[in-house]
């Protein structure tokens, strides 16, 4: 009786996040395994589920890592911000358009880590206060975004850049590990977390937008952080600032 219960759990499981009814059919009914289109369709919904689960979890490591050393070093600010900038944009995007929460939730939580990111940067680097003050001006700022006082086309077009300021995010932390010659503080687990999200969405890009620019921009992403994560290994026993002092 119980097997019998777990089937349609199972099976309705499935069909809710990973493939159509018909993929179901090929697989569990017919066992054709190898049936490529329902193959591309299940991996791009696992990478889908991956990616969400990734994205909301990349920055847990990184806060800790920052909480537990005491310490910012090695993290820019600039690169923080124009994160924050790109999740903004597209939480603010999808309440503009009123998707419901599940749509944009998750972002919410991602936005909340990106900005208390940014206050550990400034806190840590001794302007608790002006962290303070930038925690009420974003939550100001988002308010103002989301109401009626904010022009849909000004909210679209901040959506719209929010992949090129992910690029130029990274980029800017690429150059500051390059100038520093160590990675301070950065999170071996986040920029993980980033690198492979990255490449999940390179693989649904491709599947279910086939849309080039986009590929192209998002193969930039994962690009960028690639270098931060080959940054990581590079630089792991490079000493840094103070370092050598306080050993």
């Amino acid at each position: 009786m119980a097997e019998t219960e777990q089937i349609p759990f199972v099976k309705d499981f499935l069909l809710n996040f990973f493939m159509p009814e018909k993929c179901y059919d090929e697989f569990f009914l017919h066992f054709n395994f190898a049936h490529v289109p329902c193959l591309k369709i299940a991996l791009s919904k696992v990478m889908g589920l991956w990616i969400m689960v990734g994205t909301v979890l990349a920055q847990l490591p990184q806060i800790w890592t920052i909480v537990r050393a005491g310490s910012a070093e090695g993290l820019s600010l600039a690169s923080t911000l124009l994160s924050l900038y790109s999740i903004s944009g597209y939480l603010a995007y999808c309440i503009a358009q009123g998707f419901p929460i599940g749509a944009w939730g998750e972002s919410l939580f991602i936005a909340t880590q990106v900005m208390f990111l940014n206050f550990l940067i400034l806190h840590y680097n001794g302007r608790t206060v002006r962290g303070l003050l930038f925690v009420v001006v974003y939550c100001t700022l988002m308010y103002l975004l989301t109401s009626p006082l904010t022009p849909r086309k000004a909210i679209s077009l901040m959506w719209e850049s929010g992949v090129l300021a992910v690029i130029a995010s990274r980029l800017i932390q690429i150059g500051c590990n390059y100038l520093n010659k160590h990675t301070g503080q950065l999170s071996a687990v986040s920029l993980f977390l980033v690198f492979v999200g990255s490449l999940g969405r390179i693989f649904v890009s491709v599947q279910e937008t086939g849309h080039s620019l986009s590929t192209l921009t998002h193969t930039l992403a994962c690009l960028c952080s690639g270098v931060l994560v080959a940054q990581m290994f590079h630089y792991r026993n490079a000493s840094r600032p103070g370092k050598d002092k306080a050993e």
